[in-house]
């Protein structure tokens, strides 16, 4: 049973009568407060029954961080008395829905929609909690509640930033592959078309056979391959629960893997997806040519960075036991972190590069370099010592990984993702991919 104001007011008044009124008799304050008793009994019970109403939705499954979405609550009434109170669709704290309650109106075999604003400030599903209903009498004084079931989910998505890269890097892409056509000759290159020699051509690519039946010298043109195989590997330990910013640094990676996801794409190439620390997290196959942002961005959107050291072994063993003998350019989205590298990753990696192009691609935090730059204190020189030390180590990381033959991206939130994709862009213009 829900009491409403009316009832309050109601009872202060009878209250103030009695206490003004001497000749109703000392029984008075008890007959006062059986009649406002009753009346709140007898609206109780004119009340429509919450139980009874049907509850349905529709409106938005889904949304990117950053955006509002809106969920609609029908609500039926199959009765034969008039609905008259609130609704209020409860969602968790981080969903931000707005307005907390309706109020709402529903005549006998009607029904009325009623709609919640949802803005989510945190990734991956957000599930309704319940809708409340409450139903007042006709005297406005009392009436019933009750929670009910109404199963709705809305997934938030990564945001996508970096998509504001994407024209220009494609501009960069179909200057390589079609208007422009790439002039080397290197492994992993498709035949184009024929042309004259022009001076600065590699002799390497004149083509004898055509120069012989001709009166000039001809040579090929090859452009990148298309259908290439790239897996995105998203390490999802403990260090990618490191903020950088005002935000995660797997948020960061995400967004780098959609723009490099998006681009590979566009070239044609097949893009696979794992998210990995102890286990695997997440996972897409590509099933064929085209995009796969849409399929990865659904993958991505319910993980979270889990406190565990990730366990480069099985990362390794699950990279090589799902990629077969085809070579493939394997981009691992981590932290250039010595401690978990040196012991760990490092020691291993040889086994990936020995089949597989490896490029490793990292988050750098601007504090630790604006740290190094201070001075004029000593606290300011111990800090820039020690932001010193910490960069000094990740650049001793980054020359014993690219001694190994891995193509290392080391940049800050900004620039994480552009330089991903220039990265890919220069292995398709050297032949490498």
């Amino acid at each position: 049973m829900a009491v409403t104001g009316r009832a309050a007011l109601l009872a202060l008044l009878a209250t103030v009568a009695v206490a003004f009124s001497g000749l109703l008799g000392p029984q008075a304050a008890g007959v006062a407060v059986a009649l406002v008793v009753l009346l709140v009994a007898l609206d109780v019970l004119l009340a429509a029954s919450p139980r009874a109403m049907r509850l349905s939705r529709e409106g938005d499954t889904s949304l990117r961080l950053g955006e509002t979405a809106t969920v609609y609550v029908i609500v039926t009434n199959p009765t034969r008395r008039r609905l008259r109170g609130l609704v209020r669709d409860a969602w968790p704290p981080s969903a931000h829905a707005s307005p907390r309650s309706h109020r709402l109106r529903v005549d006998p075999g009607e029904r009325r929609r009623v709609a919640t604003e949802l803005t989510p400030t945190r990734r991956g599903d957000a599930h309704a909690a319940g809708v409340t209903v409450r139903s007042i009498g006709p005297l406005g004084l009392a009436g019933r509640q009750r929670t009910l079931r109404a199963p709705w989910t809305v997934r938030t998505l990564p945001p996508f930033h970096s998509r504001r890269h994407l024209p220009g890097k494609l501009s960069r892409l179909r200057e390589l592959e079609g208007q422009h056509t790439a002039m080397v000759r290197g492994q992993g290159s498709e035949f184009d078309s024929l042309r004259d020699y022009v001076p600065g051509d590699d002799v390497r690519s004149i083509d004898w056979r055509a120069t012989a039946r001709g009166d000039g010298v001809v040579v090929r043109t090859w452009r990148p391959e298309r259908d290439r195989r790239i897996l995105v590997v998203l390490d999802t330990g403990r260090t990618s629960a490191g903020r950088v910013g005002d935000t995660p640094r797997l948020d960061h990676a995400m967004d780098a893997a959609l723009l490099l996801a998006a681009l590979a794409g566009k070239a044609g190439d097949r893009v696979d997806f794992l998210a990995y620390d102890r286990r695997v997290r997440a996972q897409v196959r590509a099933s064929g040519r085209g995009s796969q942002v849409s399929r990865i961005v659904e993958a991505m959107a319910p993980l979270e960075a889990e406190l565990v050291e990730s366990d480069p072994a099985g990362l390794v063993g699950t990279v090589l036991g799902t990629q077969g003998r085809t070579r493939r350019l394997v981009v691992l989205l981590t932290d250039l972190d010595p401690a978990s590298l040196e012991e760990g990753l490092l020691p291993r990696l040889s086994a990936l590069t020995s089949r597989h192009l490896v490029m490793v691609a990292a988050v750098r935090d601007p504090a630790v370099d604006a740290m190094a730059a201070e001075r004029g204190t000593s606290t300011a020189l111990y800090r820039a010592g020690a932001a010193e030390r910490t960069l000094g180590a990740r650049r001793r990381v980054t020359a014993e990984l690219r001694r190994m033959g891995v193509e290392v991206v080391d940049a800050d939130p900004e620039h994480i993702a552009p330089a991903l994709a220039d990265a890919y862009i220069n292995l398709k213009a050297q032949g490498r991919l």
